[in-house]
């Protein structure tokens, strides 16, 4: 589904976002919604089935905003996504 690329970028926008994302950074940052961080983040896999964009867009929302998500998780399953 996803060749090593285009994993690799996913993961490193999704660590970038996460890395700049604080509480009120929405407030303090006119204009910022978590939509663009998730966006960009996606971009690289854009060829990819709506449903499974939908799938990735909620779980990359949790990773930006919740220090606590399971980011482990979310690695392992987006590197389950690259074929071989």
């Amino acid at each position: 589904m996803l060749d090593r690329s285009e994993a690799e970028s996913l993961l490193y926008r999704v660590a970038s976002a996460a890395l700049s994302y604080y509480p009120d950074k929405p407030t303090l940052e006119p204009g910022y919604t978590i939509d663009e961080d998730i966006d960009w983040c996606l971009r690289p896999l854009s060829h990819l089935p709506a449903h499974h964009l939908q799938t990735l867009r909620a779980r990359i929302a949790d990773i930006i905003t919740d220090p606590t998500a399971q980011r482990q998780a979310f690695v392992r399953d987006v590197n389950a996504l690259i074929t071989h």
